[in-house]
């Protein structure tokens, strides 16, 4: 957290333009997408294990690996939305 903090004010000196809820605002938007990320990955990595191993229920596994990317995917535009909301406020 230190860390954090001393790079803020690194950025903060140099540019004179970032406050720290921007900065808070930049890393929590930066670790939803991380996430999303190496969720969806996992999603279709483990949908394509399936599929090869029972071929026949590709339409189900498909099906629901579809409907869990597309519940990630909104919950990573909510988380979002949030972090900007937050920084309005």
């Amino acid at each position: 957290m230190l860390m954090l903090l001393a790079v803020q004010e690194a950025v903060e000196a140099a540019t004179g333009v970032m406050d720290l809820a921007t900065f808070g605002v930049a890393i929590g938007i930066g670790m939803v997408l991380i996430g999303a990320g190496v969720g969806l990955g996992r999603i279709g990595g483990q949908a394509a294990e399936a599929i090869a191993r029972q071929p026949e229920a590709a339409g189900d596994i498909r099906g629901t690996a579809l409907l869990i990317a597309f519940l990630m995917e909104g919950a990573t535009i909510i988380a979002v939305i949030m972090a900007l909301v937050a920084k309005t406020i």
